[in-house]
């Protein structure tokens, strides 16, 4: 019974003995029970709920951002199939000599190797443009946020924080906008391209795809284009100065705003600098260098013989697909001769004599065109008039005409009358409206009479004088009437100083040309004109050398008198149509022969300019400069100035046309 009455219940006691045995509080401090028990109990559940909560705010987050990412990501062609597009093809033209001529195509220059270009080029891009571009794998966090915090902190433009890479994305594959969905498909892209390329490839590809303004696609067509100098070739400070370039090509052109750009190049060099990308005396040395940009190629003539060029390229290999390197027949010299001879007479007279344009040819005997301008200014006016304006020859035609008649057995002495014409109504007169009664075909083609050369026309029929012109090389459409003997069809310049390059080579039909040999950027050849045939003969020796005789017979006593050059036996044709609207001179030595015309393009008249004054000054002006320091060479068939006898006795010999192997190498030396 005792134990009965001693025995308790312990289940309430011992948990609080335990709870005290735990408790590491001193006894002198409270305790709360049940109370701080429950509250601990609480804030623990709190910070569970608040870490699930961010855990699925996170997890909806990286879901929302790979939705949005996969929602543009759509939008874009798989990645699977993602290629870089092929860069358009450039046309590297160089001249006779091999010099560097122009460049065409729809970047302006060739593809480039980074290790074709000094080693401080790239590093100034990357140290102005990206400079961890060879840290992060596409995308630049630090620079991303660097560009928020600028935005939301500055006033002016928006900063994009783009590196090289995404840069290059845009440029490969988007539209310039710059909208969020355009940024986040950037991303995407340069994500693809660091998986996909070497960190050097992409720099290569950036430097060879960038826009530097002025239709300079690549670092070098910018160098060429500022700096007439391959990429290879520039110095630290244009390398900075063209790194600069890109943030703002209209704004920071060298060639337009000197000053800003010499700025934002010292910002280049600075970073340059900083980087440890040059040494502090070659940043020095920079700082101090000012280059100076070059004269713009488009101002220059050389780019109307460079159009030529291209047009001519389809001609003999068809599309071009890779990059390729044309070897021409332009000579610098000659072709800055032409065009000074043509601009400073318009600059000096054009607007006495309202007269705003013209067009120089010059070509080799055999048809190479060693010069062509076609306009006063190609940067004003792109339009080719050399190869592309018809116009009137007024009578630069005329020997058309006389040739005819020497094949019918008319010599130069041969008689007609300078009498008045009616042909149903038509009275054409000659120049001084005067008449001469009995002349030698000889003085009047000098004296370039109109009356005999349409009674000449008449007289062999005109369809056969329009034979005669289409087989020295005239292309365009001729009308077979009275009047073609005053030369009333258009052609053009090249087609009308092509036909006068048979009189010159001895009587050989020749095509103009430019164009050598074409190879791809590799070497590899695709055009070789050496393995051309021979020349067609298209005039007999005796005739050509009667027309010669009698052609120079125009700067003995004829309306070109005043452009003799002393020592040269020369020969050619004044031209002038109604109303003093074409004005032209074509005249040649046994090495050269050049045409010019003047006139206006919309065809209103001149104040009487005619063949005989300005455009003889022109052609004048250029043979003095084009023959200097060269031996005299004697036109064919011609022993001597004004010698005709010889050339007649050759018309009564004449024998049936021989081909000439190599005539022109032994010939003219070509």
């Amino acid at each position: 019974m005792a134990d009965g009455c001693d025995r308790r219940e312990p289940a309430a006691e011992e948990p609080a003995a335990v709870a005290q045995q735990q408790d590491p509080r001193p006894a002198s401090e409270p305790r709360d029970g049940g109370a701080g028990q429950t509250a601990r109990r609480a804030g623990a559940s709190f910070l569970r709920k608040a870490a699930y909560a961010g855990l699925a705010l996170l997890l909806c987050g990286v879901l929302g951002a790979g939705g949005v990412v996969a929602y543009y990501a759509a939008g874009l062609p798989p990645i699977d199939q993602l290629t870089v597009p092929r860069r358009p093809p450039n046309i590297a033209i160089l001249a006779r000599d091999g010099s560097f001529l122009a460049n065409r195509g729809a970047t302006g220059g060739r593809e480039v190797s980074l290790d074709q270009l000094p080693a401080y080029l790239p590093k100034a891009f990357v140290a102005i443009e990206d400079r961890r571009f060879y840290d992060h794998w596409g995308i630049d966090l630090m620079g991303l946020v660097r560009a928020a915090y600028r935005n939301l902190t500055r006033d002016g433009g928006l900063q994009g924080g783009s590196t090289l890479t995404q840069q290059l994305a845009k440029n490969l594959f988007l539209t310039p906008e710059r909208t969020a969905s355009r940024k986040i498909q950037e991303a995407i892209l340069a994500l693809w391209l660091e998986h996909t390329y070497s960190k050097d490839r992409i720099l290569e590809l950036y430097l060879n795809r960038v826009y530097f303004g002025a239709g300079a696609y690549g670092v070098e067509a910018a160098a060429q284009r500022y700096y007439g100098k391959p990429a290879s070739a520039v110095s630290v400070s244009e390398a900075a100065t063209l790194a600069g370039l890109v943030q703002a090509p209209s704004r920071l052109a060298p060639n337009r705003n000197p000053d800003a750009a010499r700025a934002r190049a010292e910002l280049v060099l600075a970073a340059m600098g900083e980087l440890g990308f040059i040494a502090p005396d070659a940043a020095r040395t920079a700082f101090e260098a000012s280059p100076e940009p070059v004269r713009p190629h488009a101002a220059g003539s050389v780019n109307y013989a460079a159009d030529y060029v291209t047009q001519e390229l389809d001609d003999v290999v068809g599309g071009v697909d890779s990059d390729v390197v044309v070897s021409t027949t332009l000579e610098p010299s000659l072709q800055a001769a032409a065009e000074r001879a043509l601009v400073d007479a318009l600059n000096a007279k054009g607007q006495k004599l309202n007269v705003s344009q013209g067009a120089v040819v010059v070509l080799r005997p055999d048809g190479a065109v060693a010069a062509l301008v076609g306009g006063r200014d190609y940067e004003a006016s792109q339009f080719n008039r050399a190869t592309s304006a018809r116009r009137q020859p007024g009578s630069s035609f005329k020997p058309f005409v006389y040739l005819t008649a020497l094949e019918r057995g008319l010599t130069p002495n041969t008689v007609r009358s300078d009498s008045p014409v009616n042909i149903n109504g038509w009275r054409p007169e000659n120049y001084d409206r005067g008449y001469r009664g009995p002349i030698t075909l000889r003085n009047a083609l000098a004296l370039s009479l109109n009356t005999v050369a349409v009674k000449l026309n008449m007289e062999v029929g005109p369809k056969s004088v329009v034979q005669t012109a289409q087989r020295l090389g005239i292309t365009s459409p001729l009308q077979a009437d009275p009047s073609l003997a005053l030369g009333t069809s258009e052609v053009t310049p090249l087609e009308l100083v092509g036909a006068y390059a048979s009189f010159a080579n001895g009587g050989f039909r020749v095509a103009p040309y430019a164009i050598t040999e074409v190879k791809t950027a590799d070497g590899r050849v695709v055009f070789d004109r050496s393995a051309s045939g021979d020349p067609d003969r298209v005039i007999e020796p005796g005739v050509d050398a009667m027309m010669n005789a009698m052609m120079h017979n125009v700067f003995v006593i004829g309306t070109a008198k005043a452009a003799q050059v002393p020592g040269w036996s020369m020969a050619g044709k004044t031209g002038t149509s109604n109303d003093y609207k074409d004005a032209w001179f074509v005249g040649f030595t046994g090495n050269l022969v050049a045409g010019v015309w003047l006139g206006n393009d919309d065809s209103t008249p001149t104040e009487g300019v005619s063949g005989g004054n300005l455009p003889t000054d022109v052609w004048h002006s250029f043979m003095k400069v084009a023959l200097r320091d060269q031996k005299p060479m004697g036109l064919p068939g011609v022993a001597g100035a004004g010698q005709a006898s010889a050339a007649e006795g050759g018309r009564a010999r004449a024998h049936r046309p021989r081909r000439h192997k190599n005539f022109f190498e032994r010939l003219f030396g070509l």
